[in-house]
């Protein structure tokens, strides 16, 4: 069976085994496309089956070589041993010759996050007087109360929304489904944003039950959403590199130096591992230095 067949045979199984994202699926299948190419390039005619350990190691000095980062290396290891574990879990091979690979160590990257007074700064920065308003309002709102992916927030649907109970239902990465609280404030603006606006748009077929929305009625798009935030940050003065994802990570950073509980966050943003949480114990840490550095009389 050729490369091809068993690539294909992994999407079927990170499709509908894995429930993985379309572009989880995609990144598993260009890494294991990778070491297809890089077995062309130095003209070894192998099969999936007849890889060794000692052929992965030589993949991985070659995309060293090619100087890709540490974390690009990872993922594509990540991937590769993904492919394998597959392999063996389908009985293709009885021996994974990825199990032993190592990961290239990785440093901790802090995100970026925003103050409060910044994320007042970009709601300040709404033009409340153009009709886009009261949604870029209600969108900014509800990223930074709910801590939502923004692939979460385009798909946030009207009937998942219980404000009377303040929280909404998410279905989040691997169609896994969580409910996250959100504020007052996002639900009130969420609130004159159906009334004054979304209430008064021809609504695309499909997209009726989608909360945000652009301008010709149908379900607004990442794109959209990154391009507000980009815009908002250049008008407030705000020298960072910012996303959707910043507001999550500030969401959550807020909570943690504010003292909530590990693991009520894990559970509200919805991470699978708690060591991915943990990273924001890291930022507060940092804020705890710097406090020491400002605040106390020895530092």
């Amino acid at each position: 069976m050729s490369w091809d067949l068993y690539i294909k045979q992994f999407k079927n199984y990170l499709k509908l085994e894995r429930a993985l994202a379309a572009n989880s699926i995609e990144a598993y299948l260009r890494d294991v496309t990778k070491l297809m190419e890089f077995f062309e390039i130095i003209q070894k005619n192998l099969s999936p089956l007849q890889v060794e350990q000692k052929h992965l190691v030589e993949f991985i000095k070659y995309i060293n070589d090619l100087g890709l980062s540490p974390y690009s290396q990872a993922r594509i290891v990540s991937g590769i041993k993904g492919f394998f574990k597959f392999l063996s879990y389908e009985n293709f091979i009885t021996n994974d010759p990825s199990e032993l690979l190592e990961l290239p160590k990785l440093g901790r990257k802090l995100p970026d996050t925003l103050s409060v007074n910044e994320i007042d700064q970009l709601i300040t920065a709404i033009d409340m007087s153009k009709s886009g308003g009261h949604r870029d309002r209600a969108m900014i709102e509800t990223l930074y109360s709910s801590g939502l992916r923004v692939s979460e927030l385009i798909n946030l649907k009207i009937s998942n929304i219980y404000d009377d109970i303040g929280f909404l239902r998410i279905i989040g990465k691997g169609n896994k489904e969580r409910l996250t609280p959100i504020g007052k404030s996002a639900i009130k603006f969420i609130g004159i944003y159906q009334s004054q606006v979304r209430h008064h748009c021809a609504i695309k077929t499909g997209d009726e039950d989608c909360l945000f929305l652009n301008h010709h009625g149908s379900k607004i798009s990442r794109v959209a959403v990154f391009t507000l935030i980009k815009a908002l940050a250049v008008r407030a003065g705000i020298n960072k590199n910012i996303s959707p994802h910043t507001f999550r990570h500030s969401f959550a950073t807020h909570l943690i130096e504010g003292g909530a509980d590990l693991r009520a966050v894990q559970e509200m943003l919805g991470h699978e591992s708690i060591t991915t949480t943990e990273i924001y114990t890291h930022l507060d840490r940092d804020y705890l230095k710097q406090v020491i550095k400002e605040f106390h009389p020895r530092s």
